[in-house]
């Protein structure tokens, strides 16, 4: 869609990524985005999917500057991962690699903070709950949104090849807003923050490899983590890996 430029299929293309049992994803029910704001053309295109919820997972600040325009039909739910009280960072000063860092650090914070833990386990609960196609996004659609799909993907046998390369396709479905940013924060603090803004808008692997390692490390598999760390139970996941392969 031109005006959400990274909605797609956490399914993946084509038939739906493959899983360790022989299934695949099941395309057509869950869906990942940049914020929900489209023009006349994507609304109906939106419309047409019959979404039954919306998840918002941006901080308050987010919202308020760009709310949501949900399809007629759909549940508008708020969920806040980092919380109002971490600042979204200004990329007057913010260098390349300050850049990198502050995303691998986030990303190690979606397994290590128990708030953050608690906040995903309240969206895949929801997502478990409800029946039919559902969407969830954040600003950009690559770090809150990559998280959980990455989790979700993980959760029902998608390999780790195709995890690392749906989270890299970002940086292909957002191109054009990547370098409009960078080029924007150029002319306004110079060459440095451009750059440092292009690493903010974009995905690399380290980012989501940050977290997966973070996972490792603390519970050693991502069902442990969901279980452990996130606090859903064993029915909430059976339902998740139902309904998300066919």
């Amino acid at each position: 869609m031109a005006s959400v430029d990274n909605f797609r299929d956490v399914a993946g293309p084509d038939e739906g990524y493959p899983v360790a049992t022989g299934q695949h994803m099941r395309k057509g029910v869950l869906y990942r985005s940049s914020a929900v704001r489209p023009d006349d053309a994507d609304m109906a295109t939106l419309t047409s999917l019959n979404l039954t919820h919306d998840y918002d997972l941006r901080t308050s600040p987010e919202i308020v500057e760009s709310p949501d325009i949900v399809p007629p039909g759909t549940t508008y739910v708020h969920i806040n991962i980092v919380g109002d009280q971490s600042p979204i960072p200004t990329m007057a000063d913010m260098s390349p690699p300050q850049a990198r860092q502050l995303l691998i650090d986030q990303y190690k914070l979606f397994v290590a903070d128990p708030v953050e833990r608690a906040r995903f386990g309240e969206l895949f609960r929801s997502i478990a709950a409800n029946p039919g196609p559902q969407v969830y996004h954040c600003t950009s659609g690559k770090d809150r949104t990559g998280w959980a799909s990455a989790v979700l993907q993980t959760l029902v046998g998608v390999s780790p090849e195709n995890v690392m390369s749906d989270y890299l396709l970002t940086n292909e479905y957002s191109q054009q807003s990547i370098d409009a940013g960078a080029a924007a924060a150029t002319e306004a603090y110079g060459p440095e923050a451009g750059a440092g803004t292009r690493v903010m808008l974009s995905v690399f692997p380290e980012a989501l490899q940050a977290s997966l390692d973070e996972v490792q490390a603390r519970y050693g598999t991502m069902e442990r983590y969901l279980t452990d760390g996130v606090g859903l139970d064993a029915a909430t996941i059976a339902t998740l890996k139902t309904t998300l392969t066919a």
